[in-house]
């Protein structure tokens, strides 16, 4: 069974940084795409961004092209998401998921998630 535990979550001041990780467990991570999520109160989940099995190619939300970055490390079965200037249109709860294959940022076709990691940012 797969299993994606999200971690880094927290209150910082708009300009901040934040790092989120997410292990990966239960599977062949390397063979998994990955990606990261949000959704904001009110609203509904939407793309952050997503990194391919080999961490060669990805690709990012225009909201935060400039300001976050995806990568992977394999041998620690871990994704990450290093969020920069960080606003507070940022505020959400940010998953971590997982598919086999190909990237993409179409959320319908990610068979893994995690539970989710609550980022607030105040002005």
């Amino acid at each position: 069974q797969v299993q994606l535990v999200e971690s880094g979550g927290g209150l910082v001041q708009a300009g901040g940084s934040l790092r989120l990780s997410c292990v990966f467990a239960g599977r062949t991570f390397s063979t998994y795409s990955m990606a990261w999520f949000r959704r904001a109160p009110g609203r509904e989940r939407e793309f952050v961004a997503t990194i391919s099995w080999g961490g060669r190619t990805t690709d990012y939300a225009n909201f935060v092209k400039g300001r976050f970055t995806i990568s992977r490390d394999n041998a620690k079965n871990t994704v990450y998401l290093q969020m920069n200037s960080l606003k507070p249109e940022d505020t959400a709860v940010y998953y971590c998921a997982g598919k086999s294959g190909g990237w993409t940022s179409r959320e319908i076709e990610y068979e893994y998630w995690g539970q989710g990691t609550q980022i607030t940012v105040s002005v």
